[in-house]
């Protein structure tokens, strides 16, 4: 119900208006799709405000129907019904929304099942009973559990309805069992209200509808999702050079060598915090070191940070003057000459003080910048902060400064799948955690490691850096030990002598190269859909109860049900199969859906299940994303359902893609006749395709060339 305040009045009597100083409130009612009603309250022919988060779909002006807010109309708008009452809205299939302009407070039943999105961080999985501030950063409710923010005011409730609100700012409030709170930061009067309601029993079209809204997800190259090491504290150039040859020497796949800027720690690639002067300590000849570190086929990518408190404009924008880093203009001229060195990636840290615009201004920075120099090669950047549209930038975020604890391994599994469920795809956490704890074991690193081979961003960082080297726990050295703050600790020496946990990084390491055709083919997927690399059950099995409510396993792709190991000791975990018939990973048994069951663990093992149905591709194994080896595509089909898969390959590196230079194949298993037919959907079929077909659990192969644009394989 509207109440009365000093901005606002409500004249009664036939026709009444909402008038405040003079002016008048309005509702402004459009379709953005069938799927998507844009409801804007606000003081008559004040404009949309966008910071740059909103797509043009978003801001257009459709047809618009303007309405008095005092009095009473239903309309159909797309597929949708919207009634209008003097005390709120309702649009079909959503909750009625109970407005007060005067204040921005928008009240509205939670209906069914769980709320979630609202982006990274915060309390997990189901967001009923919580209470979000959105601020932005590593502040807030137990950060170094949860980890940083990425406010995104994007609330889905599993029953089948969603609602973006667009506000400067504003707060959520769960707290209450059957309603929840918008908490505007300014009332309607000062600052248009304006809310996207979508409505749809389609999971996978509400993430849609939301990409419309603020941007599909950008194509990142294919070695961003290769494995990423993180560096702190060097010793010199031998030990930036020995790392990269450790791996080439062991032969522990690896694309980007990650290195942190000194101001964090004491000797790393720059001089201080802000700087772009290489180190002469560490890097004493750069142009020579990055030469060689490409020669063996590693990415270079770089820590910078950013400590003022705006930025503004574009890296295209004139500089007046040289050295203002508030432009991004000026601020990425500091950056070009360490670019153009040969410069792969980008890990701009902190900027939790920024505002809205301003991380959208960074978020893009990043991905303009390097193409001045670069204009067919894909940018990488890791970013702690962003907002939503940052994914129309291709940027990776991770979950900040953690914990190296069980509590903090077992919240990164919600934190993931909330995060991919607002629109951010591409995101990891620091394997092994961030701050050393007592808790700092090889079976934590060991978890952690195996948990993020199943994440889009495969990265290992941590202080007390050389425990996050696949290698370093069976050494008896701890290396450059950091301990600050309260509860950080350096783990036990007895520690140092496990032998178990290298050959379980190599395991995944492999594991994830090899299913890197699955892998890359589910993000040229999430960049047409919106849909996440890490789906939340309730994408794929919104009628399953059971499913939906589940936050501590998630979908990897459409087919593949990962259920990390979050447990101290566990040798076993229990997990939920949604309905349909799972095929254990590792056993290759089948399994009945639709119930728990108990998988027995041992320390190498990660609980993974494929759907039956599913065709899943695996390369020769590689040491790095570039590599050139000889051998056919393995194509595992895993029976008991008819299934599909398109296989996504372009060259990894440019935009070619976009002028078509891209393959899509088809790949239909027929279940009853046992019959897999590939059909090139997209692109020449240029040499003929070696593969090597397998139906699981079947030791025999079959070996096909695919040499036309279609052919059918019986099995």
């Amino acid at each position: 119900m509207v109440r009365r305040r000093d901005v606002l009045r409500l004249i009664s009597g036939a026709g009444a208006r909402m008038a405040i100083a003079g002016g008048s409130l309005e509702w402004r009612i459009a379709a953005i799709s069938p799927l998507t009603v844009r409801c804007v309250l606000g003081a008559r022919g004040v404009p949309i405000p966008n910071p740059g988060t909103l797509s043009a779909a978003a801001v257009a002006k459709p047809s618009e129907q303007v309405l008095d807010p005092a009095g009473a109309h239903r309309l159909p708008v797309g597929r949708l019904q919207v009634s209008i009452r003097p005390d709120g809205m309702t649009v079909s299939g959503a909750p009625r929304l109970t407005v007060d302009p005067s204040t921005g407070t928008v009240t509205f039943a939670t209906m069914d099942g769980p709320i979630l999105g609202l982006g990274e961080g915060g309390p997990q999985f189901d967001r009923r009973g919580s209470f979000h501030d959105m601020r932005n950063g590593q502040i807030g409710h137990d950060q170094r559990t949860f980890g940083a923010r990425i406010p995104v005011p994007f609330v889905i409730g599993a029953a089948g309805w969603a609602i973006y609100f667009h506000h400067p700012g504003g707060k959520f409030d769960f707290t209450d069992k059957q309603s929840a709170r918008f908490l505007a930061d300014s009332p309607a009067a000062v600052q248009p209200l304006v809310m996207f309601v979508i409505a749809s029993n389609e999971p996978a079209a509400i993430l849609r509808e939301y990409a419309t809204l603020t941007g599909l997800p950008e194509m990142p190259p294919l070695w961003s999702f290769g494995y990423h090491q993180s560096h702190r504290t060097l010793a010199g150039r031998d030990e930036v050079m020995g790392v990269a040859r450790t791996f080439r020497e062991k032969k522990l796949p690896c694309d980007s060598l990650i290195y942190l800027g000194t101001g964090f720690c004491p000797a790393g690639w720059n001089t201080g915090h802000g700087s772009f002067t290489f180190n002469p300590a560490v890097f004493p000849d750069p142009a020579e070191m990055i030469r060689q570190l490409h020669e063996e086929h590693f990415r270079v990518t770089l820590h910078v940070v950013f400590r003022n408190r705006v930025l503004r404009g574009s890296v295209h924008d004139a500089c007046a003057t040289p050295g203002n880093v508030e432009q991004a203009g000026c601020y990425w001229r500091m950056h070009r000459q360490v670019e153009q060195l040969g410069i792969d990636g980008w890990w701009p840290d902190e900027g939790d003080q920024l505002d809205v615009r301003s991380r959208l201004a960074r978020d893009r920075l990043y991905y303009d910048g390097p193409l001045m120099d670069r204009p067919n090669v894909r940018p990488f950047a890791l970013h702690r902060n962003g907002v939503p549209g940052t994914q129309r930038f291709g940027a990776f975020v991770w979950s900040g400064d953690i914990n190296s604890t069980w509590e903090t391994l077992q919240l990164q599994v919600p934190v993931a799948i909330n995060t991919g469920l607002s629109g951010l795809p591409y995101w990891g956490s620091d394997t092994g955690g961030f701050i050393p704890t007592r808790e700092l074991t090889g079976e934590l690193y060991a978890r952690w490691f195996a948990f993020s081979a199943f994440c889009p961003l495969f990265r290992s960082h941590g202080r007390t850096w050389k425990l996050r080297l696949p290698w370093q726990w069976n050494t008896g050295e701890l290396g450059p030990s950091e301990i600050s703050g309260a509860g950080s600790a350096d783990p036990e020496r007895s520690e140092l002598h496990n032998a178990a946990v290298e050959p379980i990084c190599r395991k995944y390491l492999e594991l994830r190269y090899r299913m890197l055709p699955y892998i890359y083919s589910t993000v040229r997927e999430s960049c047409e859909t919106g849909l996440p690399l890490m789906r939340a059950l309730w994408l794929h099995y919104p009628d399953d109860p059971a499913a939906v409510s589940r936050g501590d396993q998630y979908l990897w792709g459409r087919d593949i049900l990962v259920a990390p190991v979050v447990q101290r000791g566990a040798t076993e975990r229990r997990l939920y199969l949604p309905r349909d018939t799972w095929h254990d990973f590792w056993s290759e048994t089948a399994q009945t859906g639709g119930r728990e069951i108990t998988r027995q663990v041992d320390l190498a093992t990660i609980p993974l299940y494929v759907r039956a149905g599913a065709v899943l591709p695996f390369a020769p194994l590689r040491q790095y994303t570039g590599e050139r080896v000889e051998g056919p595509t393995q194509l595992a089909i895993y029976p008991g359902a008819d299934g599909r898969l398109v296989l996504y390959e372009d060259d990894g590196v440019t935009y070619n893609f976009r002028r078509g230079h891209f393959t899509k194949i088809r790949c239909e298993w027929r279940d009853r006749s046992r019959q897999l037919t590939l059909t090139v959907e997209h692109g020449a079929p240029g040499a003929a395709r070696e593969f090597e077909i397998r139906v699981v659990p079947d030791a025999k192969t079959q070996q096909v060339r695919l040499r036309g644009r279609h052919m059918t394989i019986e099995m």
